[in-house]
């Protein structure tokens, strides 16, 4: 298991859209989490839901819900403490130079079209889902495919656990990005209750779509 603590890899400017989005992530997450409903509930009403989309049809307890409005909802929404925290952990190591690459607005752009494209890529899967999908983990994804491509020789300060040995070293940039996308791909054929294929679908959109716009800055990508 890999954990990434920080990257070798200094920002020109504060990342202000990345700790926004940590901090909505981490409120929405508190309010559900201690409103009197539960946070089962919202989970219910809020997170996207497959069949409705590919049914055209809302599920009968969400009735006053509009299924397009959950592609959104469902971005910043969490299952538990374990859940957000490695979600805003990732947004934070990798979150921060993306958004100093693209700036504010186009980094907005890009990590909602890396959430979008991710829930649709779990939805395209599991069609006929009545699960909720929930978490930001699609859109982060979008991020890390996008660092790979503009920070592949940064350095990654990481959390190695093997077996019994536990040690913290730096990894390259490409190496951990790599093998994080190895694990989801091989996760994905495992099955389970983790949206794989949001993570595989968000990361192949940040890989392919960072190079549009990095023609359309006309700058040089970044290695360090």
């Amino acid at each position: 298991m890999l954990i990434p603590l920080k990257d070798e890899n200094p920002t020109r400017s504060f990342p202000f859209i990345t700790v926004t989005f940590i901090a909505l992530n981490i409120l929405i997450f508190l309010y559900q989490l201690l409103s009197p409903e539960g946070l089962n509930y919202y989970v219910l009403r809020l997170g996207a839901i497959p069949y409705e989309f590919t049914h055209f049809k809302t599920l009968h307890f969400r009735q006053d819900i509009i299924p397009l409005t959950t592609l959104f909802t469902s971005m910043f929404m969490h299952g538990g403490f374990f859940h957000i925290i490695g979600n805003m952990l990732y947004l934070w190591v990798f979150g921060n130079n993306v958004e100093d690459f693209l700036g504010t607005l186009k980094f907005i752009l890009f990590y909602v079209l890396a959430g979008l494209v991710a829930t649709f890529s779990h939805v395209i899967s599991n069609p006929n889902s009545k699960y909720p999908l929930i978490g930001a983990s699609g859109a982060i994804a979008g991020v890390l495919g996008a660092y790979l491509v503009l920070f592949p020789y940064a350095r990654i300060r990481t959390l190695v656990f093997l077996f019994f040995l536990i040690r913290v070293v730096d990894i390259p940039a490409a190496f951990f990005l790599l093998f994080w996308f190895f694990m989801q791909v091989l996760y994905a054929g495992m099955g389970g209750e983790v949206a794989w294929f949001a993570h595989i679908g968000g990361f192949l959109f940040g890989f392919l779509a960072i190079r549009a716009f990095i023609k359309r800055r006309g700058r040089r990508i970044y290695y360090h």
